[in-house]
Protein backbone atom coordinates (compact mmCIF):
# COMPACT_ATOMS: atom_id res chain seq x y z
CA UNK A 1 0.00 0.00 0.00
CA UNK A 2 1.23 3.56 -1.29
CA UNK A 3 1.50 7.01 0.43
CA UNK A 4 -0.28 8.00 -2.39
CA UNK A 5 -3.27 5.76 -2.29
CA UNK A 6 -4.02 6.91 1.89
CA UNK A 7 -4.04 10.32 0.35
CA UNK A 8 -6.19 9.20 -2.30
CA UNK A 9 -8.85 7.73 0.18
CA UNK A 10 -8.39 10.97 2.39
CA UNK A 11 -9.68 12.91 -0.12
CA UNK A 12 -12.68 10.38 -0.58
CA UNK A 13 -13.97 9.69 2.79
CA UNK A 14 -12.09 12.21 4.73
CA UNK A 15 -14.99 15.05 4.33
CA UNK A 16 -17.81 12.88 4.98
CA UNK A 17 -15.92 11.17 8.11
CA UNK A 18 -15.40 14.59 9.83
CA UNK A 19 -19.07 15.76 9.20
CA UNK A 20 -20.13 12.84 10.95
CA UNK A 21 -17.94 13.53 13.64
CA UNK A 22 -19.25 17.32 14.19
CA UNK A 23 -23.47 16.08 14.05
CA UNK A 24 -22.33 13.11 17.12
CA UNK A 25 -20.19 15.79 18.86
CA UNK A 26 -21.40 17.30 21.64
CA UNK A 27 -22.61 21.62 22.28
CA UNK A 28 -19.49 23.49 21.67
CA UNK A 29 -18.30 25.61 24.97
CA UNK A 30 -19.55 29.27 25.84
CA UNK A 31 -16.16 30.92 25.67
CA UNK A 32 -14.82 31.04 22.04
CA UNK A 33 -11.15 32.21 21.26
CA UNK A 34 -10.37 33.30 17.71
CA UNK A 35 -7.04 33.91 16.26
CA UNK A 36 -5.68 34.24 12.69
CA UNK A 37 -2.52 32.42 11.08
CA UNK A 38 -0.67 33.73 8.04
CA UNK A 39 0.19 30.46 5.77
CA UNK A 40 2.28 30.71 2.58
CA UNK A 41 0.39 28.81 -0.24
CA UNK A 42 2.17 29.04 -4.02
CA UNK A 43 3.80 32.39 -2.73
CA UNK A 44 0.85 34.25 -2.05
CA UNK A 45 -0.19 35.16 2.05
CA UNK A 46 -3.65 33.47 3.20
CA UNK A 47 -4.81 33.85 6.61
CA UNK A 48 -6.31 31.06 8.51
CA UNK A 49 -8.95 32.00 10.96
CA UNK A 50 -9.21 29.74 13.73
CA UNK A 51 -12.03 29.65 16.86
CA UNK A 52 -11.56 27.05 19.99
CA UNK A 53 -13.44 26.71 23.12
CA UNK A 54 -12.41 27.17 26.44
CA UNK A 55 -11.82 23.04 26.41
CA UNK A 56 -9.36 23.69 23.40
CA UNK A 57 -11.73 21.92 20.68
CA UNK A 58 -11.52 23.67 17.46
CA UNK A 59 -14.89 24.70 16.48
CA UNK A 60 -14.74 26.25 12.94
CA UNK A 61 -11.28 26.76 10.98
CA UNK A 62 -11.69 29.05 7.43
CA UNK A 63 -8.79 30.17 5.09
CA UNK A 64 -9.06 33.72 3.74
CA UNK A 65 -6.84 36.06 1.76
CA UNK A 66 -7.11 39.21 3.66
CA UNK A 67 -7.99 40.38 7.78
CA UNK A 68 -10.26 43.22 6.79
CA UNK A 69 -13.73 43.67 8.78
CA UNK A 70 -15.36 41.64 5.86
CA UNK A 71 -13.65 38.79 5.85
CA UNK A 72 -14.36 38.77 10.25
CA UNK A 73 -18.09 38.83 9.67
CA UNK A 74 -17.66 36.10 7.48
CA UNK A 75 -15.94 34.08 10.02
CA UNK A 76 -18.39 34.73 12.66
CA UNK A 77 -21.52 33.85 10.40
CA UNK A 78 -19.96 30.29 10.08
CA UNK A 79 -19.31 30.21 13.58
CA UNK A 80 -22.73 30.67 14.45
CA UNK A 81 -24.08 28.53 12.03
CA UNK A 82 -21.21 25.60 12.36
CA UNK A 83 -22.18 25.48 16.66
CA UNK A 84 -25.81 26.85 16.27
CA UNK A 85 -25.39 28.86 19.62
CA UNK A 86 -24.22 32.31 20.77
CA UNK A 87 -21.25 32.35 23.02
CA UNK A 88 -21.38 33.83 26.30
CA UNK A 89 -17.57 35.45 25.62
CA UNK A 90 -15.04 36.35 23.14
CA UNK A 91 -11.80 36.03 23.50
CA UNK A 92 -9.48 37.78 20.62
CA UNK A 93 -6.73 40.05 19.95
CA UNK A 94 -6.84 43.91 19.72
CA UNK A 95 -6.78 43.35 15.73
CA UNK A 96 -9.52 46.11 14.84
CA UNK A 97 -11.23 43.73 12.63
CA UNK A 98 -12.81 41.50 15.04
CA UNK A 99 -14.25 44.94 16.90
CA UNK A 100 -15.36 45.85 14.03
CA UNK A 101 -17.36 42.61 12.89
CA UNK A 102 -18.23 41.67 16.80
CA UNK A 103 -20.45 45.19 17.05
CA UNK A 104 -22.15 43.82 13.80
CA UNK A 105 -22.75 40.19 14.39
CA UNK A 106 -22.50 39.72 17.97
CA UNK A 107 -22.82 43.13 19.69
CA UNK A 108 -24.13 41.66 23.40
CA UNK A 109 -21.03 39.16 23.65
CA UNK A 110 -18.34 39.92 26.19
CA UNK A 111 -15.70 40.67 24.35
CA UNK A 112 -12.02 40.13 25.99
CA UNK A 113 -9.19 41.91 24.33
CA UNK A 114 -7.29 41.29 27.79
CA UNK A 115 -3.00 40.72 26.85
CA UNK A 116 -2.55 36.41 27.12
CA UNK A 117 -5.94 36.00 27.75
CA UNK A 118 -5.78 34.39 23.98
CA UNK A 119 -2.74 32.45 24.15
CA UNK A 120 -5.64 29.23 24.13
CA UNK A 121 -5.68 30.04 20.38
CA UNK A 122 -2.30 30.47 19.35
CA UNK A 123 -1.55 27.35 20.97
CA UNK A 124 -4.22 25.67 18.97
CA UNK A 125 -2.17 26.85 15.71
CA UNK A 126 0.78 24.08 16.35
CA UNK A 127 -0.55 21.32 14.84
CA UNK A 128 -1.32 23.27 12.07
CA UNK A 129 2.85 24.64 10.94
CA UNK A 130 3.47 20.70 11.96
CA UNK A 131 1.28 19.39 9.52
CA UNK A 132 2.14 22.00 7.18
CA UNK A 133 6.04 21.55 7.20
CA UNK A 134 5.89 18.02 7.13
CA UNK A 135 4.04 17.95 3.95
CA UNK A 136 5.86 20.67 2.21
CA UNK A 137 3.72 23.51 2.56
CA UNK A 138 0.07 23.51 1.05
CA UNK A 139 -0.39 23.12 -2.57
CA UNK A 140 -3.55 25.24 -2.72
CA UNK A 141 -6.54 27.39 -0.87
CA UNK A 142 -8.86 24.72 -1.52
CA UNK A 143 -6.29 21.52 -0.63
CA UNK A 144 -5.54 23.35 2.57
CA UNK A 145 -9.06 24.37 3.45
CA UNK A 146 -10.24 20.33 2.95
CA UNK A 147 -7.44 18.92 4.95
CA UNK A 148 -7.36 21.32 7.60
CA UNK A 149 -11.13 20.84 8.29
CA UNK A 150 -10.89 16.98 8.56
CA UNK A 151 -7.64 17.19 10.80
CA UNK A 152 -9.06 19.70 13.49
CA UNK A 153 -12.53 17.34 13.60
CA UNK A 154 -10.46 14.04 14.01
CA UNK A 155 -8.01 15.69 16.26
CA UNK A 156 -10.81 17.15 19.00
CA UNK A 157 -11.40 13.11 19.41
CA UNK A 158 -8.24 12.94 21.41
CA UNK A 159 -8.45 16.31 23.04
CA UNK A 160 -9.39 14.95 26.70
CA UNK A 161 -7.54 16.93 29.28
CA UNK A 162 -4.44 14.91 30.07
CA UNK A 163 -2.96 17.11 33.08
CA UNK A 164 -6.91 16.09 34.44
CA UNK A 165 -6.86 12.25 34.23
CA UNK A 166 -5.29 9.40 35.85
CA UNK A 167 -3.63 7.11 33.15
CA UNK A 168 -6.16 3.95 33.12
CA UNK A 169 -9.00 6.54 32.19
CA UNK A 170 -7.07 8.19 29.44
CA UNK A 171 -6.72 4.76 27.64
CA UNK A 172 -9.81 3.86 27.93
CA UNK A 173 -11.01 7.07 26.31
CA UNK A 174 -8.53 6.83 23.37
CA UNK A 175 -9.40 3.54 23.30
CA UNK A 176 -12.86 5.12 22.69
CA UNK A 177 -11.57 7.42 20.18
CA UNK A 178 -9.93 4.82 17.99
CA UNK A 179 -12.44 1.65 18.20
CA UNK A 180 -15.75 3.99 17.69
CA UNK A 181 -14.49 7.83 16.65
CA UNK A 182 -17.02 8.92 19.65
CA UNK A 183 -15.95 12.66 20.84
CA UNK A 184 -15.93 13.09 23.86
CA UNK A 185 -18.55 14.77 26.42
CA UNK A 186 -17.61 18.25 27.77
CA UNK A 187 -17.43 19.53 31.19
CA UNK A 188 -15.86 17.80 34.27
CA UNK A 189 -17.58 14.23 33.15
CA UNK A 190 -16.09 11.80 30.33
CA UNK A 191 -18.36 9.28 29.56
CA UNK A 192 -17.22 6.08 28.00
CA UNK A 193 -19.48 4.32 25.12
CA UNK A 194 -19.81 0.80 24.57
CA UNK A 195 -17.36 -1.78 23.14
CA UNK A 196 -17.19 -5.33 22.72
CA UNK A 197 -14.56 -4.77 25.75
CA UNK A 198 -15.77 -2.28 27.98
CA UNK A 199 -18.76 -1.32 29.79
CA UNK A 200 -20.66 2.02 30.49
CA UNK A 201 -18.53 3.72 32.82
CA UNK A 202 -18.54 7.40 33.84
CA UNK A 203 -15.10 8.67 34.19
CA UNK A 204 -14.83 12.10 36.56
CA UNK A 205 -11.93 14.71 37.00
CA UNK A 206 -10.04 13.02 39.11
CA UNK A 207 -8.28 15.97 40.80
CA UNK A 208 -8.48 19.69 39.72
CA UNK A 209 -5.63 22.12 38.79
CA UNK A 210 -4.21 23.31 41.71
CA UNK A 211 -1.80 26.46 42.05
CA UNK A 212 1.36 26.81 43.78
CA UNK A 213 3.88 29.56 44.32
CA UNK A 214 6.91 29.50 42.09
CA UNK A 215 10.06 27.78 43.54
CA UNK A 216 7.61 25.67 45.71
CA UNK A 217 7.12 21.86 45.56
CA UNK A 218 3.97 20.55 43.85
CA UNK A 219 1.24 19.85 45.76
CA UNK A 220 0.43 15.94 46.32
CA UNK A 221 -3.33 15.07 45.17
Amino acid sequence: MSYESIRHWCEIFGVAYARRLRRRSGPVGDTWHLDELFVTIRGRCQYLWRAVDQDGEVIDVLLQPRRIATQAARFFRTLLKRSGRVPHRLVTDRLGSYRAAHRVIMPSVVHDTTRYANNRAEVSHQPTRQRERHMRRFKSVAQAQRFLAVHDAVRNLFTVGRHLLRAGHQRLLRSRAFIDGTPRQRLNVFSIAKAPHMTVIDVKLDRAPRRRRCGSAPVAP
